[in-house]
C-alpha cells in the first residue's frame, strides 16, 4: 500500500519516463559537476545507489562524462561532462542558451570542485525541503553562474538563480531568488559588496543610443525585466568557518544594508536574508533559520 508521504515524494521527483542517462547529462550540463551521492539524491532518492552509478559508468565508457576523485573522501567521485558530452547536451531543450563549459581534465575538475559542489549542496537543501513540504523545486530549477549586465560593460554573476513554486492547497506561488554561496574564502567586506552589485542591477536601466541618461517616457525599464517579472529575492548561504565567524559575516551584510543608500532602497523593496548551510541541511521543513538583512528575528526564507 502506498502511503501519502510516498505519493507526495513521487510527485516531486524527476519523472522516470525520461531516461535516467538523459537526466544525468542534463544535470551535469546545468550544474557543471556533481558527486555520485548528489546525483542520486537529486534524481532517484530512496532507491539503490547502483541505479545511478551504473548508467554513470556507461556514460563514461561512451566518453560523455568523466570524474575526479575527491581528496579525503573514501574515493568519492565528482562527475562532469567531457567535450563530447557538452556538445551533445547543448541542444537539450532544458539547456538551450546555457553556455557549455566542458572540463578538459581531472586536474581542471579538481580546481572547480570545492565551490561547485558546495553550490550543489545548497541546491539539495532546497530540493529536500521542497519534497517535505510538497512544493515544486526540481533538479533543473536551479541555474548556477548566471550573468546579468550592468552599466559600462560590467556584469554581476550570481552563484545560482533559484525557481521555486510554493504549493498551499490550490494556491501556487512562484518564488525566485539570487543565491550567493559563501565558503569564507573572500573577505567579509568583499562579500558584503555583492549587495551593491545587486542594488545596481535592480536600478540599472539601459538608455537608448543618442538620448541623455535621464529617464524618458516609454523607456524600456530596468534590465532585469528581460528575465524576471519581479526582482528575485537576494539570499546568502554561508559555510566553511566557525559559527562566530559566520555570524560576524551576516552582521556585516546587515551593516551594508543599513549604511549603503542604494542597498537600503533595494532592501525596502526586495526580501534579503542570510543563513548557514549546515542549518539548512539539518532543519525541519521551512525552518526559521534565515536572518533578514534588514534586522529582526530569523524566519523561513519564504517569509523574508
Amino acid at each position: 500500500m502506498t502511503t501519502a508521504s510516498e505519493t507526495r515524494l513521487s510527485c516531486r521527483t524527476p519523472s522516470p519516463v525520461e531516461p535516467l542517462p538523459h537526466q544525468l547529462l542534463a544535470v551535469l550540463g546545468q550544474h557543471r559537476m556533481a558527486t555520485t551521492n548528489q546525483l542520486h539524491e537529486l534524481l532517484r532518492p530512496g532507491v539503490a545507489r547502483q541505479t545511478v552509478s551504473a548508467p554513470l559508468n556507461k556514460l563514461r565508457r561512451d566518453g560523455l562524462v568523466d570524474y575526479t576523485v575527491l581528496p579525503a573522501s573514501n574515493r568519492s567521485r565528482a562527475w562532469y561532462l567531457t567535450s563530447d558530452g557538452a556538445r551533445l547536451t547543448k541542444d537539450f531543450p532544458a539547456l538551450r542558451g546555457r553556455p557549455p563549459y566542458p572540463i578538459t581534465s581531472a586536474t581542471a575538475a579538481s580546481l572547480k570542485t570545492p565551490h561547485t559542489l558546495t553550490v550543489v549542496r545548497t541546491h539539495l537543501a532546497f530540493v529536500t525541503d521542497a519534497r517535505r513540504r510538497g512544493d515544486e523545486h526540481g533538479h533543473l530549477d536551479w541555474t548556477p553562474e548566471v550573468s546579468h549586465p550592468l552599466s559600462d560593460g560590467e556584469r554581476v554573476i550570481t552563484d545560482a538563480v533559484m525557481h521555486y513554486t510554493l504549493v498551499e492547497g490550490d494556491d501556487r506561488t512562484k518564488l525566485r531568488a539570487f543565491i550567493e554561496v559563501d565558503r569564507t574564502t573572500m573577505s567579509s567586506e568583499r562579500l558584503a559588496s555583492k549587495l551593491i552589485e545587486y542594488a545596481r542591477l535592480w536600478s540599472y536601466e539601459p538608455q537608448p543610443a543618442g538620448r541623455p541618461r535621464a529617464r524618458h517616457p516609454g523607456a524600456p525599464g530596468p534590465v532585469w525585466l528581460r528575465w524576471y517579472p519581479i526582482f528575485p529575492r537576494v539570499m546568502f548561504v554561508l559555510t566553511g568557518a566557525s559559527r562566530h565567524v559566520l555570524d560576524n559575516r551576516i552582521s556585516d551584510l546587515q551593516a551594508m544594508t543599513a549604511e549603503h543608500p542604494l542597498v537600503g532602497t533595494l532592501a525596502r523593496q526586495v526580501p534579503m536574508g542570510a543563513a548557514v548551510l549546515e542549518d539548512l541541511e539539518g532543519s525541519d521543513e521551512n525552518a526559521s533559520v534565515w536572518v533578514p538583512l534588514t534586522g529582526g528575528e530569523p524566519q523561513p526564507w519564504t517569509e523574508l
